[in-house]
């Protein structure tokens, strides 16, 4: 009879396919595989071939749509439909494939999007963990609506929060809308839903926070939702330094124009650079795009603005040309390399969690404008809570920010004076403290060893 030799454990990664979800779930396969684990992403056939990093094997399941993915699905409800049958099936086969291996797969950690990978890992008698790419914060709150805390749509008003246990107030600016507008977006508001449909089978659930910036959160809701803290999930490189050469995530959807960046940022002053932009999904309405404009061009300040190629068409007409020198509109560029830049004074940001954690982690000063979703939540902890940032109000009639408001922001933050050093000296604390969890022995570090020593 011929033995195989067993050798460490092995994880596979099930991503939702997003740039977003992708990023953290890789970046915690790369902190394990550095640890002795071997890891693999599953991602579907669309996305496989953006995937490049060292010591990841990549393997491909499909999600019924293998020429475009979401955009060919066209509708949620759809591409959710057939991601957990085809998903399912494909991700099933290739458990399966390497169970007669050196490295049988030992756990599936799924996005928690993908509460049907779930199954499959029971199925197949292995372990199981959700992986949630939000906050604690906003976790806990779709936690406590799953177990009936209260119910939709919340009445939120001014004088009368929502309050949650180990949370601070939320006003009605503070919460996702479909909270208060279920309606509003219901197939999102479905898959949000959803991620808690079994997560208490889930042998682990882990979450892309860390303890020292929203541990008390967690423990208030760990009844619920008992969640280990592993964040923040951003290339080494940035932190600690111990994974070497991880300069960036490893996966890319878009094409990033990193060198004209870099080029144009190095005659820059140190700290005197506005960096602008709303991730790879918001779409701002030609009103907020021209008060943005109009903001930087009478704050005289260099800028750099990342602005897709299909939102071009709402700047102001000779706006490109008028900020010249002093201002560089890109289609996209490398966000880490951009934030970690000398010349970076302040990140203009949507609040998308990810986008919040590097500013976070990088000690970058912030102006938090939040689209929608979970990033209201994020927008209220970045001015009032870790205070490492300005949230500018919205005109109340139009529902944007104008001008004038944003001006008054951005010199709150990029000018001298009692504003701007206690938000400088707040993002310099929580870099230090961003560093220190995922550092050896840090709380997250300790965490993803007491989980690795479970599969041994």
């Amino acid at each position: 009879m011929l033995l195989i030799k067993r050798n460490e454990p092995h994880v596979i990664f099930v991503p939702y396919p997003s740039q977003g979800h992708i990023n953290p779930l890789l970046q915690f396969a790369k902190r394990l595989a550095s640890k002795g684990v071997k890891a693999t992403i599953a991602t579907t056939k669309y996305t496989v071939k953006s995937i490049h990093s060292p010591n990841i094997s990549v393997e491909a399941i499909s999600d019924g749509f293998d020429e475009g993915g979401f955009s060919q699905a066209q509708k949620a409800d759809v591409f959710l439909k057939s991601f957990e049958e085809n998903g399912s099936r494909t991700l099933s086969q290739l458990v399966k494939s390497y169970e007669n291996s050196t490295h049988p797969i030992s756990c599936i950690v799924y996005d928690s999007f993908l509460p049907w990978a779930l199954d499959v890992a029971k199925k197949h008698g292995i372990y199981g963990a959700a992986f949630f790419t939000n906050s604690a914060t906003v976790c806990a709150v779709f936690a406590h609506i799953h177990h009936s805390t209260f119910s939709l749509p919340v009445k939120i008003e001014e004088n009368e929060p929502l309050s949650l246990p180990g949370l601070p107030c939320l006003y009605p600016l503070d919460v996702p809308g479909f909270i208060r507008d279920p309606e509003s977006y219901p197939a999102y508001l479905a898959m949000k839903m959803s991620q808690f449909s079994n997560v208490e089978n889930a042998d682990w659930i882990f979450d892309n926070s860390f303890h020292e910036l929203e541990g008390e959160i967690a423990k208030g809701v760990s009844e619920f939702w008992p969640a280990r803290l592993i964040g923040p999930m951003v290339p080494s490189s940035y932190l600690d330094g111990r994974i070497e050469g991880d300069k960036g995530y490893g996966a890319s959807l878009w094409k990033p124009l990193s060198q004209e960046c870099l080029n144009w940022l190095s005659t820059k002053a140190n700290q005197s650079v506005i960096y602008i932009s709303f991730g790879s999904m918001v779409s701002l309405t030609p009103n907020q795009m021209e008060e943005i404009a109009y903001a930087l061009i009478s704050s005289n300040m260099n800028f750099l603005w990342v602005v897709r190629e299909t939102e071009k068409c709402k700047l102001p007409k000779g706006f490109i040309e008028s900020t010249k020198g002093k201002g560089l509109i890109v289609s996209w560029c490398n966000q880490l390399e951009t934030l970690a830049n000398e010349a970076i004074g302040c990140f203009v940001t949507h609040c998308g969690w990810n986008s919040t954690l590097e500013g976070l982690s990088l000690g970058v000063p912030m102006v938090a404008m939040p689209q929608w979703s979970d990033q209201m939540t994020d927008a209220k902890f970045i001015d009032e809570i870790w205070k490492i940032g300005v949230r500018p109000k919205l005109d109340e009639l139009l529902g944007i920010v104008r001008r004038e408001e944003l001006l008054f922001c951005l010199k709150e933050v990029m000018e001298e004076g009692e504003r701007s050093y206690e938000i400088r000296r707040n993002a310099g604390k929580w870099k230090d403290l961003a560093k220190k969890a995922v550092s050896e022995g840090g709380s997250s570090d300790k965490a993803i060893n007491e989980f690795i020593d479970s599969l041994n």
